[in-house]
């Protein structure tokens, strides 16, 4: 459900707005790296600041590794992974899941609760109806989509916890985590990161996640554009990072128009239909498996719902891009 919708920012350097004049004293002098690679579909990309210039190429494979372990875990798309394994035998019977996959799908589990069902790991067979699996998408008809309303829901994943087992509830239930499992690849390559005590580095996952760690020197934080919801090619807001992770949804990745209406493949679990009326959300939150949560749930609830939602999350921001007569779009910014 994830839209690449941050610009991207591995290029000669980092796509990122020219670096502010250096604070008071010189910057500390630090060696510079970066690197990317393919996995979970899209592009991780990784510019780290350390002391160890030789050490820096050596810390960021092994980042690139600890992301495709996570993916061989937690893929729906590999049919020997442990998720595929849990999507093909939970109807039939409990499974007993390894502790890593298993508390991930519990705490995906408490954001579907927290969230009134906004966000939901069920929706495989919602986004296969919609043909976005591995499409461009479809317009169903009003009987497949009441069929496959009853093949989601998050309350139909039943856990025991003292097991460590889950099973279905019901045939044709299935988890995708792919909505939220590039956060927690993020969230592991920074704490690696902080292991080998690397100064500053900015992570992304394909540009829809992207943590901050520390800031570059000389530098106050990371400055990270936004692009425009409705023209690619434009900026629609630079944000500063620092120790905080930045995670985006938006319609303008995948989309299709049926007799004037634009369907997106962000959708409301609830409903089993796309989301109307909202362009694109930007979270701001502590870690990029919250922003990754988070920013597909917002966008679900939208602006009035998500403002006592976020009550609650008192170091999370919201940025809504919104359409508006007259003009590409409006920005609402929800602070705590």
């Amino acid at each position: 459900m994830k839209s690449l919708w941050v610009s991207p920012f591995l290029l000669c350097a980092l796509g990122l707005a020219a670096p502010r004049p250096p604070a008071a004293g010189p910057p500390r002098t630090l060696a510079r790296h970066e690197a990317s690679r393919m996995s979970m579909a899209c592009a991780y990309a990784i510019v780290a600041y350390g002391d160890d210039a030789g050490a820096l190429p050596r810390i960021l494979e092994a980042a690139f590794d600890e992301v495709d372990r996570i993916d061989r875990l937690m893929s729906h798309y590999k049919p020997e992974s442990p998720l595929s394994r849990l999507n093909r035998d939970a109807a039939a019977a409990p499974v007993v899941v390894a502790p890593e996959l298993f508390d991930f799908i519990a705490e995906c589990l408490r954001y579907s609760r927290d969230s009134d069902g906004a966000f939901d790991i069920t929706v495989g067979p919602l986004m296969k109806t919609w043909g976005f699996f591995r499409g461009g998408g479809r317009l169903p008809s009003a009987l497949e989509i009441e069929d496959v309303r009853g093949r989601i829901g998050y309350a139909h994943v039943v856990l025991d916890a003292r097991a460590r087992t889950i099973r279905f509830d019901r045939p044709g239930i299935e988890l995708d985590l792919g909505g939220i499992a590039k956060g927690y690849a993020v969230d592991r390559v920074v704490d690696l990161l902080r292991r080998e005590h690397v100064a500053a580095a900015l992570v992304s996952a394909g540009g829809s996640t992207i943590f901050a760690l520390g800031a570059p020197p000389g530098r106050d934080a990371w400055e990270v554009d936004i692009q425009d919801p409705v023209e690619s090619g434009r900026i629609a807001l630079t944000v500063p990072l620092k120790d905080r992770a930045l995670s985006v949804s938006g319609t303008s990745e995948k989309s299709f128009e049926r007799d004037g209406v634009v369907y997106s493949h962000i959708m409301d679990p609830r409903t089993a239909r796309p989301v109307q009326g909202i362009l694109g959300v930007a979270v701001l939150t502590s870690t990029g498996t919250a922003g990754d949560a988070l920013d597909d749930a917002l966008f679900v609830q939208g602006v009035e719902r998500s403002r006592a939602y976020l009550r609650r999350l008192p170091s999370t921001e919201a940025i809504f891009f919104l359409p508006e007569d007259g003009r590409p779009w409006k920005m609402v910014r929800l602070t705590p």
